[in-house]
């Protein structure tokens, strides 16, 4: 997993993006177009950098398909500290 971090929030374009989705979704779950709205991005954007957690484990989709809400995985929460020392490098 840590691996895998990396390589989504330095190791590819988007990085700092992912990592302000994943600080919106520490506070509550929600969904991509909130998620475009509260940091200012194009909803294809946001749900383009979902789809790159999606498959790296870091964020789940809620079940409904109508306004689906995005959640922080329990894996991903598991490596929260390495998260924040990448975040920092980051940011």
């Amino acid at each position: 997993m840590e691996k895998a971090l990396w390589y989504v929030f330095v190791g590819s374009r988007g990085g700092a993006n992912r990592i302000r989705i994943v600080r919106e979704l520490e506070s509550r779950p929600r969904n991509a177009n909130d998620l475009a709205s509260r940091l200012e991005v194009d909803y294809n954007t946001i749900t383009h950098h979902l789809d790159v957690l999606i498959e790296h484990n870091v964020v789940e989709p809620g079940d409904n398909d109508y306004g689906q809400l995005y959640f922080l995985t329990d894996q991903f929460e598991q490596h929260w500290a390495t998260f924040e020392t990448i975040s920092a490098e980051v940011e």
